[in-house]
């Protein structure tokens, strides 16, 4: 059995192609259901955020899973595969670890993918796809990342997607404090933007939901309004500032729903970033005159510009997960002798069994107890040493060496 993730992220897909294969949340358990039934894997786990769609599994022949991806989403398999990256065995474990730890992201050290990673072990879990060595696998992915949010600064200057929104917000207007702030979704992401929105003091901020208790229950810490959202069309046109990021499969913000929008602000601009992956906010909508809309990808040049200073920190990271990765690959490997192992207890045992069975025989007989336990341990010796005996003396004269070392090394002889 080998360990494999397949998957692809901000660095080897643009946006349009991840958000074709991305995976809504009310959707993994079935899909993770359907990809083991489908025998490409025993065990599977997926993680799809605004940046990533990965595929974990363990599995005897992989190749399966690609189509299986491609299939799932209606994508051609060839036009998926070049963004596509495959890693196994000891690269996939060093890849999970970089993702739990953060150094993979787009914002470096962000802590955010290591609760998104544990959601997905947590579906795959109650899905039933989460067997011994995934369990493994992700149970060390989050000791190492907290060994190295612990030991090092990687985290420590971190800028997250929602700190880079308020960022390009001040490149747009003189000052936020005079702007209406307007918030689609009420999940983690649309919290973080909150937050640092909220400490813009802007004019107004508004919470718009498809669950309106959702809405309220953000809204009323930051002292905004909540509003629902089939009402967008009446109250989008107030607002200057627009965030969005739901887990809808479709647009929530359509070209036509901007165009009227605008209308009624008599041209007045809007900055929108749409941090959903599949898009929020209708690709066209940045074609409208007085529109800034930047998506995820928009973001990377202002996420990044703390890079240089966290190399160090990123350079620790790397030797921790390195010695980690040896140490994981190292239980992996002795898990492929564990059947060798149980087929030798077994064989011990049976042997066991035979003579002593044989010992209670002859001592319901009222033999010398004495003459039948010297009789049980040269039973119990000639059966456990009649394997390796006959193998030597069968040997060829060119394998012999090799396997008298190995006998030696076994049985931890000394001549």
């Amino acid at each position: 059995m080998t360990l494999y993730a397949f998957g692809l992220n901000h660095q080897s897909a643009p946006l349009a192609i991840r958000e074709r294969v991305a995976f809504a949340a009310d959707a993994v358990s079935n899909a993770l259901l359907a990809l083991c039934r489908s025998r490409p894997a025993t065990e599977a786990a997926i993680l799809s955020t605004c940046n990533r769609t990965e595929v974990y599994l363990s599995a005897t022949e992989p190749t399966q899973v690609v189509d299986w991806l491609a299939t799932y989403h209606g994508v051609s398999p060839n036009e998926l595969s070049p963004y596509l990256y495959r890693l196994a065995n000891d690269q996939a474990v060093r890849h999970a670890f970089r993702v739990a730890s953060g150094l993979d992201s787009m914002v470096v050290g962000e802590p955010q993918i290591l609760g998104q990673m544990k959601d997905a072990v947590r579906t795959a879990a109650s899905a039933g796809t989460l067997g011994v060595t995934l369990h493994k696998l992700f149970q060390k992915s989050f000791a190492v990342a907290k060994e190295v949010r612990t030991t090092t600064q990687v985290g420590a200057q971190s800028v997250s997607m929602a700190a880079a929104a308020v960022k390009l917000a001040a490149r747009i207007f003189p000052t936020i404090a005079e702007q209406k702030v307007l918030l689609i979704g009420a999940g983690e992401m649309i919290d973080l933007c909150a937050t640092h929105f909220a400490a813009q003091a802007p004019v107004r901020m508004t919470v718009a939901n498809r669950t309106l208790e959702r809405a309220q229950n953000l809204a009323h810490r930051f002292g905004a309004e909540a509003i629902a959202l089939r009402d967008l069309g009446e109250r989008l046109h107030e607002h200057d500032i627009v965030i969005s990021s739901t887990a809808s499969s479709l647009p929530i913000v359509g070209k036509g729903l901007m165009e009227r929008a605008l209308k009624q602000r008599r041209r007045r601009p809007v900055f929108m970033v749409d941090l959903a992956v599949p898009r929020d906010i209708e690709m066209e909508v940045a074609d409208l005159d007085d529109v800034y809309l930047y998506t995820v990808d928009d973001l990377a040049e202002i996420v990044s510009t703390n890079l240089d200073s966290r190399q160090a920190a990123v350079q620790q990271a790397e030797v921790i997960i390195d010695t980690q990765v040896g140490q994981f690959m190292h239980w992996m490997q002795s898990r492929d002798s564990v059947p060798l192992i149980r087929a030798l207890r077994d064989q011990a045992e049976a042997a066991r069994t035979v003579e002593l069975q044989r010992a209670e025989r002859l001592l319901a007989k009222g033999e010398d107890p004495r003459a039948v336990l010297e009789a049980l341990s040269h039973g119990l010796t000639n059966k456990l040493m009649h394997g390796p005996s006959q193998a030597l003396n069968e040997a060829h004269p060119d394998d012999r060496g090799a396997l008298a070392r190995m006998v030696e090394r076994l049985f931890r002889l000394s001549r």
